[in-house]
């Protein structure tokens, strides 16, 4: 708490989104302080059970980092972390979908779960994304990419080397999603989450230009631009 209040007093509004296991010690006081600031408090990497997670929506919480990834499953007679994420309204539901750290099933059981506003497409990319296969660093330790999977020597996931276009595609050819809805999870949705939906997250007059321009099926981004300028175009 001291951390939090320290950075909150110094960069009023700079911290956005803070990831924590609701069952450790002093959570519940955090989640309720982080919501009283405006902060978006975030279950992640957590083994926290079904009651638990009550009790943390209840003060506060409202944000499941990748789910399904690092958190107590699913389970009939223990929904867990994943019970809790799925059958909560409050809780918007971060997805890597890449197809290697959720089932194409498990994704579609997120989707018919969460409203429409409440998915999110996130890459948990390191700095394989877009790389080809071959040995890179996440945080001082060897990841090994195959195959486009990333994993430690130890065969554990290691984020991710997914861009953002491809979590797009997948989404468009393995949910019934639209492509306008998937556009909401890839954007709109992430903003409102963080309080920028004033100034991006959607086309509208009077926001920022931040625009992506893909062709061929979504395999191929042409042009970015961010903030109405020009940053990136391929041919």
């Amino acid at each position: 708490m001291d951390w939090l209040e320290d950075w909150e007093l110094r960069f009023p509004g700079l911290v956005k989104l803070v990831t924590l296991a609701p069952e450790n010690e002093g959570a519940m006081e955090a989640i309720r302080w982080l919501a009283d600031h405006g902060i978006v408090a975030a279950c992640g990497h957590t083994d926290a059970s079904y009651e638990i997670m009550q009790d943390a929506t209840d003060h506060g919480l409202t944000h499941a980092v990748h789910t399904y990834n690092a958190m107590r499953p699913l389970h009939h007679r223990e929904p867990g972390t994943v019970g809790a994420v799925l059958s909560d309204d409050r809780i918007c539901a971060e997805l890597i979908a890449d197809g290697f750290h959720v089932h194409p099933g498990a994704i579609r059981l997120l989707v018919a779960s969460k409203p429409a506003d409440k998915l999110i497409l996130v890459s948990d990319a390191m700095s394989a994304a877009g790389m080809p296969d071959g040995l890179y660093d996440l945080g001082g330790l060897p990841v090994i990419v195959k195959e486009g999977v990333a994993r430690l020597k130890e065969g554990n996931l290691a984020g991710s080397s997914l861009t953002m276009i491809n979590a797009f595609r997948f989404m468009l050819e393995n949910t019934s999603l639209s492509v306008t809805e998937v556009s909401r999870t890839a954007s709109g949705n992430a903003a409102r989450q963080l309080g920028l939906y004033e100034t991006t997250g959607s086309i509208a007059v009077g926001k920022r230009a931040d625009l992506v321009l893909a062709e061929q099926a979504f395999h191929h981004v042409s042009k970015t631009w961010v903030n109405g300028k020009l940053v990136f175009q391929q041919n």
